[in-house]
């Protein structure tokens, strides 16, 4: 500790996080008071960012007074149950972490420290926020999630600089109209699972919003002042009450991500098929048909209509691929109107770069690329990259660093090699999507340089899996799709990894299920559709109850009656179970 506190004299930042502290050491607080033997007093600087994050600490003494110059301070996940009064006089604290504790209010006197820009009271038992905090006009980034709040001080409007607001998990009834309309600045605001009633009519003066998340209210409708929100790339509406949506909906010409599901929608407007989506969620809405001109939305990558009565379209249709799905409506157009002016390659890439800014997200898929563009490894932080339906054949190696990528999709392009090189660089990638590719063998060694892959789909690859097993190495893997790749068993080594919950090898040439299969006790899904299994072992009712959804459509089965069959899941695997003798 006096080593770290020393270094801390010399280089005024001092970081304890994770260090099982029950308290904070006096030490800290006497700042240049503690200057020991063999340091020269003139060359100490005072302290200026303290971290205590992740300890027990209970207490926050008012002795926090004597570091006059502290501009950071973190005391998040810890077991403070108040703060001291003394933050107030932090003239100088810019940025102030007190997230994840117990507390239960907020000193008025943090309005004092004049010169916060971001505050985060997140996962406390807040019930109000300070209207002190209105004091603080250069506040940016307020983050008050997951508390017990009813509503926020009317003197937040005298913030004029917000640009995040997130104040999900709360008991929100309303935003105020002026407080929305003095946040000209505002680019993220997140107030989802809250009890809002509206969305105020000043919504639209929010022309820097990026994204808004409002999903899991009671709101009823969506103001048509929404089209001042020009910049708008992601909208959050499920699980709301609304009926209808507004045809200036269609204004909003950055939208790339729209969820709408779990509403009481009876119609999407015509005017909303002029936004360029890549992801439309409509599921569990009241939806009885669909505009054709939906069709002209090319830029659609995913379409959800589950938990609607459509009965204009076939179900096939419905649960089917969007590309599909949007080739239908289309041929329900009228021919002059299927015509259209489509953008550019440079115009799609530059439109993307804009998305991704509030999404972390660069979605590329379906543009007749042949490259990948250097906007991919140029863009900072990113974390989803969706280059799917191209016609790329080669990664390149600048690809390897995007180390924040968690999610690739090359599904449906040209690539022939398994990409171990750029693999190896990518320690934070959990979904790997290559199925519908020309893919060579993979090596023996392949899997080993994507350990921490969560789901692989490998699906429309045949005969690239090598002969020996390798999937063991991926012991985090929990979704693994292997669709149309003539495999003619199910390899212990897939059946041995623990933590899969979903198995997908439809439209294979398998002949028979592994009694093994009893040991994949993580398995909630099993979809073996489309082969050639014509007997099924009684030890698989042993998945029972974990084993949610067992596909076995298209298979030649002899064993199991249709009755049986017809009844689903449960019913196959209770019938399974019967059938093992006692004595096992």
């Amino acid at each position: 500790m006096d080593r770290m506190l020393k270094a801390a004299r010399a280089s005024g930042s001092l970081n304890l996080s994770n260090r099982s502290l029950k308290e904070v050491p006096d030490e800290v607080y006497k700042s240049l008071d503690a200057v020991g033997e063999g340091e020269n007093w003139w060359e100490a600087v005072e302290l200026q960012k303290l971290i205590l994050a992740h300890n027990d600490i209970q207490l926050l003494k008012e002795d926090i007074r004597n570091l006059p110059l502290l501009s950071v301070l973190n005391v998040s996940h810890n077991k403070l149950s108040h703060l001291p009064t003394a933050i107030g006089e932090l003239k100088a604290l810019k940025a102030l972490d007190v997230s994840n504790n117990l507390l239960c209010e907020i000193p008025e006197e943090v309005g004092s420290a004049v010169s916060l820009i971001k505050f985060d009271c997140s996962g406390n038992q807040i019930k109000d926020l300070p209207c002190s905090l209105g004091n603080c006009v250069d506040l940016s980034d307020l983050k008050a999630a997951n508390n017990r709040l009813t509503s926020l001080p009317e003197d937040l409007s005298n913030c004029s600089k917000m640009s995040k607001l997130d104040v999900e998990g709360n008991k929100l009834t309303m935003l105020s109209e002026k407080m929305v309309a003095s946040w000209t600045f505002l680019t993220e605001l997140n107030a989802a699972k809250n009890a809002l009633g509206d969305i105020p009519e000043s919504i639209g003066s929010l022309s820097r919003l990026i994204r808004l998340d409002l999903h899991q209210n009671k709101i009823a409708s969506i103001p048509s002042s929404i089209k001042g929100c020009t910049l708008l790339a992601e909208l959050y509406m499920g699980n709301n009450l609304l009926t209808s949506l507004p045809t200036e909906i269609g204004e909003l010409i950055n939208l790339g991500s729209f969820d709408l599901h779990s509403n009481k929608l009876k119609e999407y407007p015509v005017e909303a098929c002029k936004l360029k989506l890549s992801v439309l969620d409509l599921s569990n809405n009241s939806l009885s048909g669909l505009p054709p001109e939906i069709g002209l939305m090319t830029t659609l990558r995913k379409l959800v209509l589950t938990g609607n009565p459509i009965r204009t379209l076939r179900s096939s249709l419905v649960t089917g691929p969007t590309p599909a799905l949007l080739r239908f409506l289309r041929s329900r157009l009228p021919a002059e109107e299927e015509s259209g002016t489509s953008e550019s390659k440079e115009q799609v890439i530059a439109r993307a770069s804009r998305l991704y800014l509030g999404s972390k997200e660069l979605c590329l898929g379906g543009h007749g690329l042949s490259v990948v563009p250097p906007q991919v490894w140029e863009t900072s932080d990113i974390t989803k990259v969706d280059l799917s339906n191209n016609s790329i054949k080669d990664l390149p190696v600048q690809l390897s660093s995007c180390a924040s990528i968690e999610t690739l999709i090359l599904s449906r392009n040209k690539i022939k090699e398994w990409p171990s090189a750029i693999l190896e660089s990518l320690h934070k990638l959990v979904c790997l999507k290559l199925d519908n590719n020309p893919l060579r063998k993979i090596p023996l060694d392949g899997f080993q340089t994507a350990s921490k892959l969560q789901i692989l789909d490998l699906s429309g690859n045949a005969g690239c899996l090598p002969e020996n097993p390798a999937f063991s190495s991926l012991i985090q893997l929990q979704e693994l799709y292997l669709r149309r790749m003539q495999i003619s068993e199910i390899r212990a080594d897939i059946i041995s990894l623990p933590n899969l919950r979903i198995l997908d090898m439809c439209q294979n040439s398998l002949q028979l299920v592994p009694e093994g299969l009893k040991n994949a006790t993580s398995l909630q899904e099993l979809r073996l559709s489309d082969n050639n299994i014509s007997t099924l072992p009684p030890e698989l009712g042993l998945l029972e109850p974990t084993l949610q959804v067992l596909q076995l459509d298209g298979n030649p089965l002899r064993s199991i009656r249709r009755t049986i069959l017809d009844r689903g899941t449960k019913a196959i695997l209770m019938y399974l179970k019967d059938k093992i003798p006692y004595w096992q």
